[in-house]
Parts: C-alpha cells; structure tokens; sequence
C-alpha cells in the first residue's frame, strides 16, 4: 500500500547566494506562509505526511537545504551559518515585511532556533522537534578533529548506493520500524533517485559526511537561544536521545533557563524522526500552539 497525498504541493526554485533552492508550497486560505525546515540528510518534500494532518487554513512552505535532495551543491563545503543565511534570504522572499512562524526538525530544528535569536524581529512563533544542540566540547579535541578533517578531504567520502528503491525502503523500514510503511515509497524516492548507471543513489553531497573541524560552542547557540524573543515549542520523541538528555533535571532546567517563553513536550512511543513516525500527533500540537 502507497501513501495517498491529501494536499498537493507547488514545486517552485529559488535562487538565492548563487544556488538554486528547491521549494514546496502547500497553498492554504491564509497567504502568510509557515516556513518548515528539515533535518540532515531529510528533504522538505517530506513534511507531507505532516501537512496532510494540518488545516487547510495555512499555506506551508518547506525547501531542500543545501546539498540535499533537490537543491544544487555549493562548491565550497557546508558550514553552519550558511544555513542560517540561506533561511535568512528565503525569508526575504517569501515574506520580506512581515515576521513568520518557523518549524524545524533536528538540523532544522537547532538552525531555526539559532536564527530566531540572531533575527527576533523575523520570528513570530518557533516549533522546534528535536532540535536540542549538540553537546558541548573542549578545546583538547580540535587537533583530533582537524586531523580527521583531513583525512576525509584526502580519501573522499560517499554514500550507500541501493540496486533498487525497494532495497532502500526495506533498509529505511530496518532503521526506523516506527515509521508507517504506505510513507516509505515517498520518503525513499524523495531522498534518492535513479543514476545514469542505474543504481539508486541518495540526491546528498557526500560532502556532508565530513566531520567539522571547527568544534561546536554550545555558550554560542545558547546565546543566541537566549535573545529568542517568541514564544518556543520545542518537542521531543520519547525514545530519543534527546529525551534521554532532558530526563536529567540539571540539563532540563538548564535547557529551559535560556528561553524567555517555553514550552517542552515529551511524545512518549516516538523516536528522533517523530514528524514520519506520528505526523497526526505533531499536527495536533501545532495546532494547538498557533492557536
């Protein structure tokens, strides 16, 4: 059994920073787009699921990060604020005077919440799944983190290819059962395609894979979190590692201290990819928060 889409996106470009952008937009009765943002290694087609279960009265528009799925490539690399600064100009696109409601799921999650700090007057509201930072480092693992850096400039890395669509939607059913399976044919043709040779490859850069050889500051991101001038929804899967970190009441109320206004849901029987796995559940919250 396949997945019967209920609302139809729009597939648009956007050109922006000298690369294409692939966007999808779900019209709705109200103009004013929400702007969904996915995780690595995700595409924004895949919000479907999600979109589906949302009232018709919102117009949702979500877009291929770069590198993924079907956005172009930069020829440089992938750096954090990048992504802060695409999101920055498709906002100019899609609503340059008035402030919007953002989503983000892990990747998307952290780069949505940075940004709503860095841009508080772009940000009405903030949902944020799974998007909790990474952990914070020392300054003693950069010349092991440099030096891995390297390595993979000189050797290249690579993604899985699959002899068929079938191979990878077994593989994705293997790695997360949660996930309904009538969704795994659209999550698999979203996130690869057919190559010349006839083989399914992922639509990613291989550069992705590569490690950051500059560490994470865990006080920057929280700086940033703590100039957040909207309210903020952020959602954990209750068999995530996330939820694993905020069951720990000292990084809990830690967490919760760098918020002006917070609310934080754990959905218990969802793990990190909890907008496949539960969409119906997301929805509901959503909902209830932009009400």
């Amino acid at each position: 059994m396949s997945y019967v889409i209920r609302r139809q996106a729009e597939l648009t470009t956007l050109e922006i920073r000298g690369l294409q952008f692939q966007l999808y937009r779900w019209p709705g009765e109200r103009p004013q787009p929400i702007v969904f943002a996915h995780g690595w290694g995700d595409t924004g087609e895949t919000f479907q699921f999600l979109v589906d279960r949302l009232s018709t009265l919102h117009t949702i528009v979500s877009f291929d990060a770069r590198g993924f799925g079907r956005t172009a490539w930069p020829q440089d690399g992938y750096w954090f604020a990048d992504y802060l600064a695409d999101l920055d100009a498709i906002l100019d696109a899609l609503s340059p005077e008035a402030p919007v409601d953002l989503l983000g799921h892990s990747m998307g999650g952290n780069v949505t919440m940075m940004y709503a700090g860095v841009r508080p007057q772009r940000v009405r509201r903030l949902m944020n799944l799974e998007g909790f930072g990474l952990s914070p480092t020392t300054p003693e693992q950069a010349p092991a983190r440099y030096r891995e850096w390297l390595d993979e400039i000189r050797d290249g890395t690579s993604f899985t290819t699959y002899e068929s669509f079938a191979q990878l939607e077994k593989v994705l059913a293997r790695r997360n059962p949660r996930t309904p399976r009538e969704y795994l044919a659209l999550i698999a043709r979203s996130w690869a395609r057919e190559s010349e040779a006839g083989v399914i490859e992922l639509r990613a850069d291989p550069r992705h894979k590569r490690v950051n050889p500059m560490l994470y500051q865990r006080d920057q991101a929280e700086a940033c979190w703590r100039d957040i001038t909207a309210p903020v929804m952020f959602v954990a899967g209750g068999l995530s590692e996330v939820a694993k970190r905020l069951a720990d009441e000292p990084t809990a109320s830690h967490f919760k201290r760098q918020f002006r206004d917070l609310q934080t849901i754990v959905l218990e029987d969802t793990g990190h990819m909890l907008h496949h796995e539960r969409p119906e559940r997301i929805a509901a919250l959503v909902e209830q928060f932009l009400r």
